[in-house]
């Protein structure tokens, strides 16, 4: 598994593969970020600006489109891609 940044930088959009992507496993904390600010209420504004690092008073459209496309990600990444992390996992025996 590729090492992770602790503020790794995003792209305008995030993939949308059916299987786990190298950007995936780097964006891990991010996206588990933007399930948390979901479930506590965050508005999306303030979302983009600390966790993807977008300003959306600035770039209102790239904010939203990459917020939304995190957040897709983030959720893919509870329903489906979850079973391709483990995996990943080597085994434990």
């Amino acid at each position: 598994m590729p090492k992770q940044s602790l503020a790794p930088g995003v792209a305008d959009l995030a993939p949308d593969d059916s299987m786990l992507t190298p950007y995936d496993y780097v964006h891990l904390g991010t996206y588990l970020n933007l399930l948390v600010a979901d479930v506590e209420g965050t508005d999306w504004r303030e979302v983009s600006r600390v966790v993807l690092r977008i300003d959306p008073a600035q770039d209102p459209q790239r904010a939203w489109r990459a917020y939304s496309s995190h957040f897709a990600r983030a959720t893919w990444m509870i329903e489906h891609g979850k079973k391709h992390l483990l995996e990943d996992i080597p085994s434990l025996h």
